[in-house]
């Protein structure tokens, strides 16, 4: 595998990622930030974060699998948020949390969460790019 998550010790363990990702591979695989949509475009989860979260994981999923890698090849995500505060951070590891079930990932790449004042569409709450390595 190319990538190795590690928490090194004197930086904080944090449950949801790792603060590090040591890349090895060859190939980059560099994602564009996925929103809730269906593969038709149509939206997904209006008004409601984790579900929002949970479409935009499946579709990095998609993406990763057409350019030949999977969730336990990412090496880092960034994550935008609207109008992000520290009281939807439980909405945000719901929606994670259900894509990693519903995707059997377990991988906890290190990830950069930036609150933003809007998206590309009036209604997206958030979007996830990912940076992955292959062999």
């Amino acid at each position: 595998m190319a990538i190795t998550l590690l928490n090194p010790e004197g930086l904080p363990t944090v449950e949801i990622y790792k603060q590090v990702a040591v890349a090895t591979g060859s190939r980059l695989v560099f994602v564009a930030g996925q929103i809730a949509r269906t593969a038709h475009g149509e939206p997904v989860g209006a008004g409601d974060l984790a579900a929002q979260v949970d479409q935009c994981f499946v579709n990095l999923s998609v993406a990763l699998s057409a350019a030949g890698a999977s969730f336990d090849d990412v090496a880092k995500l960034t994550v935008y948020l609207v109008d992000w505060t520290p009281d939807k951070m439980s909405s945000w590891v719901q929606g994670a949390t259900r894509a990693a079930e519903r995707l059997g990932i377990t991988a906890t790449p290190p990830l950069t969460g930036i609150g933003v004042a809007a998206l590309a569409e009036p209604d997206v709450l958030v979007e996830v790019e990912a940076i992955a390595v292959l062999d």
